[in-house]
């Protein structure tokens, strides 16, 4: 089963189409999740749904769990083939977090969830530490801001649109980035629009940064 966790597509192909650890790494995504959310739900009762999805993404995104995948020196033991191997494959993100997951799932199946969640929240806690300095428990624009700095990104700008009689207003506003307009976020008043608009490009900018 460990083998099997470890052993990347590339290594599969050059080896004549033996199991890869995609269905591993698909368990593993799913366990991890579960998991980290258990975690965060019982850490924070005091945050609402949206201050813990974003921080969730900061936890179990591509970047996070490739630096937890170095610290156990995971890439030195991946099967991979000769091009991946030529390209420096062992310290890619994407490579280190898939095996990484594929391993989760690997111990899931091996342990079941208990051992499993003992296991990981070992391995995340300095993680799950790290993104609680990073705007946990910070309102929307705050924690966009601190993350769009910390990617040494431009900070956020926002557009507003309001519609409705002065007696019942909405408003819809959007976060952008670089240039980059987010999903658009709505509230009664301004600040609740902006806010909700900052939290949805946070969540997108989170779990894309091990995309990256």
């Amino acid at each position: 089963m460990l083998e099997l966790a470890l052993t990347h597509r590339s290594f599969s192909y050059e080896a004549g189409g033996i199991p890869t650890n995609e269905r591993l790494e698909f368990l593993g995504d799913s366990v991890l999740g579960l998991i980290v959310t258990d975690e965060l739900y019982k850490k924070f009762p005091d945050l609402d749904e949206s201050r813990l999805s974003p921080l969730r993404s900061g936890v179990v995104n591509m970047r996070a769990l490739a630096q937890i995948a170095r610290d156990l020196k995971l890439g030195e033991h991946l099967r991979i083939g000769k091009g991946e191997e030529a390209t420096n494959g062992r310290d890619k993100n994407s490579i280190l977090a898939d095996s990484l997951e594929a391993l989760v799932g690997a111990i899931y199946l091996e342990h079941g969830y208990k051992k499993s969640s003992e296991i990981v929240l070992k391995w995340i806690g300095a993680a799950i530490e790290l993104a609680t300095s990073q705007g946990a428990g910070l309102d929307g624009k705050t924690a966009l801001q601190e993350l769009t700095a910390l990617l040494n990104l431009p900070a956020p700008e926002y557009e507003i649109t309001e519609s409705g009689p002065d007696h019942d207003k909405s408003f819809v506003a959007t976060a952008i980035v670089k240039n980059e307009r987010f999903p658009i976020g709505n509230g009664k008043s301004k600040r609740e629009a902006e806010q909700a608009a900052a939290r949805i490009a946070h969540e997108v900018i989170s779990s894309r940064g091990n995309k990256k």
